[in-house]
């Protein structure tokens, strides 16, 4: 694609001259091979190398149909469903693209010999199809990730819950690492005017995925007052969970695996604070077997921080490796918020923990639209911000990807797109200069090296 036709698309003054800009026939996009999906077969998860995956390249422009908009992407960043596609595990995404390709009609678009992946993005609208009419050509937005058509009754009280949603990106095709993407129009909302392409990117999944699961009466319910116990406090989603327990007046306890991820949760303004690999926390004792020593030791580390109290709320997202703690350490009928699983699927728990102290175990899954949006107008006003720590052009997206699958990041890692250099796409810059010292709380120091 044309190197000038992004700065074109930013420049245009309105709807036409964005309108009357040619749509190129082919685009540049991160993609799988389907060809490629074995290739990790007899390689242990852990030894796979994600970059060996993707390839950037050229695919054909598909053009919007009834409802849907093509995305002029500015910028994107990566989740852990990018490592998961990039790994093929737990199943190859082909799997979801065929299944998605049968029920008929614009789907059978997505069943490509390539997958075009990614769950956020920042851009333009450069296309709409025909019904679409809250957006129009120059409108900048960002995307959730939730791609649902709705024709089910199970998913008018709560889309999440309709049999027929997908994660864009992941579970479909044409997603927001590339130059071009193409979302349902229910997938957009208003890109923050005080951010730049790369920071507003950044949110989209992790941010609605976390209002979902412990603000939301369908997660957790988070209240003023309640102690939560938030893993990987420094990553994509636990950054944005020690926001909203701050936000809402709630007690993060965070934990994580380094000092420098510990200053990081510091400086959002979280005070209890455990480094899990400094005080030697092993909840396994092999392969097969747990420790529950360990909880016991952890639960009691907790209550010196909370000066007494156990946690109301545990926000789950790794796994296998902990989700025998999280129950243990949550209070007598207090709350485990789960979703991702991100170091093994299969958990194992004491049940007497669960059932003699009524605990519940909720399962979260992304968010439907109307939490996406409530998550979004947080953003838009200032009051979450993106956790954005490094950004790589499209061309390192292998590097992006393996950044996140060996845990060498903080918060949420960038990716441009369309945009050439950080810093584009700012409207605000007097409310960006407010929130400045938020809005970099990620990037690494003067001076210091990414």
């Amino acid at each position: 694609m044309n190197a000038n036709f992004g700065a074109a698309v930013v420049a245009a003054p309105d709807a036409a001259a964005v309108a009357a800009i040619p749509v190129p026939e082919y685009y540049r996009g991160a993609v799988l091979l389907e060809e490629d999906q074995h290739m990790f077969d007899d390689i242990p998860l852990a030894e796979r190398e994600p970059a060996k995956a993707l390839h950037v390249r050229d695919v054909p422009t598909p053009e919007p149909g009834p409802g849907e908009a093509l995305i002029a992407v500015m910028a994107s960043a990566v989740n852990y469903n990018t490592v998961w596609s990039a790994l093929f595990a737990p199943v190859p995404t082909f799997s979801f693209l065929r299944r998605y390709a049968r029920t008929g009609d614009l789907a059978a678009r997505h069943a490509q010999p390539y997958h075009v992946i990614g769950s956020d993005l920042a851009g333009v609208v450069l296309r709409t199809g025909p019904g679409v009419q809250r957006w129009r050509p120059g409108d900048r937005v960002v995307a959730h990730c939730l791609s649902v058509q709705l024709q089910h009754p199970d998913g008018h009280d709560d889309s999440m819950l309709d049999p027929e949603q997908r994660i864009w990106g992941y579970e479909t095709n044409f997603g927001g690492l590339a130059d071009l993407a193409l979302v349902n129009a229910n997938q957009l909302m208003p890109k923050a005017t005080h951010l730049t392409w790369e920071e507003a990117a950044s949110p989209g999944l992790v941010n609605s995925t976390v209002y979902r699961q412990l603000v939301s009466p369908h997660g957790a319910g988070m209240r003023l007052g309640d102690n939560v116990l938030i893993w990987g406090a420094a990553g994509g989603l636990g950054s944005f969970a020690v926001q909203y327990a701050l936000c809402g007046g709630a007690t993060p306890i965070c934990v994580v695996s380094s000092p420098e991820k510990a200053e990081v949760c510091r400086r959002m303004g979280a005070e209890a604070v455990i480094d899990r690999e400094a005080e030697a926390y092993r909840f396994w004792r092999d392969e097969t077997t747990q420790d529950p020593r360990e909880w016991r030791r952890f639960g009691q580390r907790i209550r010196e921080l909370t000066g007494g109290d156990d946690v109301d709320i545990v926000f789950e997202h790794p796994g296998r490796e902990t989700f025998g703690a999280s129950v243990y350490v949550a209070r007598r009928g207090g709350t485990v918020v789960t979703c991702a699983s991100t170091s093994g699927y299969e958990h194992q728990f004491d049940n007497r923990h669960l059932w003699m102290s009524l605990k519940r175990i909720v399962g979260t899954h992304f968010a439907n639209y109307r939490e996406a949006w409530q998550a979004n107008r947080l953003v838009v006003r200032g009051r979450i911000h993106p956790t954005l720590s490094v950004t790589y052009p499209l061309d390192d997206v292998g590097q992006a990807v393996d950044d996140l699958h060996r845990n060498r990041h903080q918060g949420k890692v960038g990716v441009l797109c369309l945009a050439t250099a950080e810093g584009g796409g700012v409207e605000d810059p007097e409310l960006r200069q407010r929130h400045l010292t938020a809005i970099n709380r990620f990037r690494p120091p003067a001076g210091c090296a990414a």
